[in-house]
């Protein structure tokens, strides 16, 4: 099984794709579209071997985007799984599992400070001028997008406060995410292992939030930029790529399909 993060792991928008200086723009494919226009891409090749990935093994998308936002993306592959709201949904088919809605809600209950304290710091956050919106994802936690990444302050005493009350701060891009610690894409990815009966997980993100699907899968990687690799995070089993951005995708593609096929042909699952 492989659970692949989207945003900044598998699909960019035109502002990061970091491609090298004076490369050429390798063939891309959209892959999303807001009110019409393009909004993100992947390497046309890469959808390629997302295609062979998706016949070689159960491929899982895991997003911390709300239900409409990841409704979005086309990646010109049906997955029989996927996973969004940083695990609040568990998506069957396409369609939201109300049984595993439950057991998020129930697991969330008691185990954080209420929603509604979170967007009171988020509304605090937003009027010392540096963020352009704050939203409310699914009912379930908060973010706040800033007019430049480089506007976001230091955010370590605030990460500290919330870290008190149940909940977890991460910087992402222009994005900072307030979430409830127990709310987190791995206990969705090891649902799924559960109910596709996978042997083995390989798992690929970028940011503080996939650590534990990274940290607890078998075989894991990460692209050469981002969250986790600004605070240099390794672990015994995770590769990290060569290139960045845009070409950091289809070199991790390549690898987990290598993976995949490897691990189909030794395991015979």
């Amino acid at each position: 099984m492989l659970a692949c993060d989207l945003d900044q792991t598998l699909i960019f928008s035109r502002t990061s794709f970091r491609l090298p200086v004076g490369a050429a723009e390798p063939a891309i494919t959209v892959v999303e579209l807001i009110d019409g226009a393009p909004s993100a891409y992947l390497t046309t090749r890469g959808l390629g071997v997302l295609a062979r990935l998706h016949q070689a093994a159960v491929f899982v998308p895991v997003t911390t985007r709300t239900l409409a936002q990841y409704r979005r993306i086309d990646l010109r592959v049906r997955p029989a799984f996927a996973v969004a709201a940083n695990g609040g949904h568990l998506l069957v088919d396409g369609e939201p599992d109300p049984a595993w809605a439950e057991q998020v809600a129930a697991r969330l209950a008691g185990a954080c400070a209420p929603l509604a304290q979170m967007q009171e710091l988020a509304a605090r956050l937003a009027a010392d001028g540096w963020a352009r919106l704050v939203r409310t994802a699914d009912d379930l936690f908060v973010y706040l997008v800033a007019h430049s990444r480089e506007a976001i302050p230091d955010l370590s005493a605030v990460a500290a406060e919330v870290a008190e009350v149940g909940w977890s701060l991460s910087a992402q891009g222009r994005k900072v995410y307030l979430v409830p610690a127990a709310l987190t894409k791995q206990a969705a990815v090891a649902e799924v292992a559960r109910r596709a009966g996978a042997g083995r997980v390989l798992a690929a993100g970028d940011s503080v939030l996939d650590v534990p699907m990274l940290a607890a899968a078998d075989l894991a990687v990460r692209p050469a930029h981002g969250e986790l690799h600004d605070q240099d995070w390794h672990a015994p089993h995770l590769t990290v790529t060569t290139a960045t951005g845009l070409l950091a995708a289809e070199e991790l593609l390549d690898l987990l399909h290598t993976w995949a096929t490897t691990t189909a042909t030794t395991t015979g699952t």
